[in-house]
């Protein structure tokens, strides 16, 4: 397309690639960006911390963790449990004197209503010159009496900061559910133990080299049988006997016909193979979606 043809304003037509940057100027419509190599997270690194695992677990789903971080997670997940077990007992706790209170409040106005009948009944003759007179000191005392304990009672139940959101008139307590005792996995959702952690053993791609020149290279670690590179692109699998990282060519071709561990000698189940969670590639049959979407209202024409 010629110049004259891009910056051409006269014509009738609105462009795909003018609403576009209409759009993306206006604030309006569902934005979306192709994730760079940043924003990938490697095999190897920890699903945490983001950082490359000094002494990595895996879980049965194939999420790899540091170990420390994991453990501090499901010690800080118990916490909360027993914080919010505690304001649920304290809650029930609550409930169950007020509907004792409650309780004990009928059975008074019951027993007042009952003592109040037996009073209408009259035993001795009345006095017809003395008992207007009685009658009305007695509603005068009674209604003094009412007065002053309302007036208490309406001077007790104000609100002495009316500000405070949590003391108006519209606020509600909030009523605490019974928490789930159960920790469950920050990226699969599953319930987690310690239990269930499985100790992974990377095989480096070079003995010699430290962990800091290890972790500067590109490709850090190799198949424990093939010797093939590992990496994003690669799929993988750990075993669990012996927390070996082989490739899924491997387990296909070599582990599958005899089930037998290559590097321990332990015999296999299907179970005892979990493949590896890995990050998304440059490449589209990698099949991870490596677009970030952000909604945002849409612009009514």
């Amino acid at each position: 397309m010629t110049r004259h043809g891009k910056n051409c304003t006269a014509g009738a037509v609105y462009t795909y690639h003018e609403k576009r940057k209409d759009t993306a100027a206006s604030g309006y419509g569902t934005q979306s960006v192709r994730l760079g190599k940043d924003a990938i997270k490697d095999f190897d690194c920890c699903c945490l911390s983001l950082q490359p695992c000094r002494d990595p677990v895996v879980t049965e789903d194939g999420y790899i963790y540091e170990k420390e971080a994991i453990l501090q997670y499901i010690l800080h997940q118990k916490t909360e449990i027993a914080k919010k077990m505690k304001a649920y007992e304290k809650q029930k706790q609550a409930l169950k004197s007020e509907g004792q209170l409650e309780s004990k409040s009928e059975e008074r106005q019951r027993a007042e209503k009952f003592r109040q009948r037996e009073n209408n009944i009259v035993s001795k003759p009345i006095n017809p010159f003395t008992s207007g007179k009685s009658k009305d000191d007695e509603s005068q005392k009674g209604s003094t009496s009412s007065d002053t304990s309302a007036g208490e009672s309406s001077s007790s139940s104000a609100l002495p900061s009316f500000w405070i959101p949590s003391l108006t008139p519209e606020a509600k307590p909030t009523m605490v559910k019974k928490p789930s005792k159960t920790v469950f996995c920050p990226m699969s959702g599953r319930p987690l133990k310690m239990s269930d952690l499985i100790s992974v053993r990377f095989t480096p791609l070079d003995p010699s080299l430290d962990r800091v020149a290890l972790l500067t290279r590109q490709d850090r670690y190799v198949c424990a049988v093939t010797k093939d590179t590992l990496g994003n692109s690669v799929p993988s699998a750990v075993l669990r006997p012996s927390g070996a990282v082989v490739t899924m060519e491997c387990v296909e071709k070599l582990i599958w016909k005899d089930m037998i561990d290559p590097v321990t000698g332990d015999k296999l189940k299907e179970k005892d193979i979990i493949p590896l969670q890995r990050g998304g590639t440059g490449f589209a049959g990698s099949g991870v979606d490596l677009k970030a979407k952000e909604a945002r209202p849409v612009m009514q024409a």
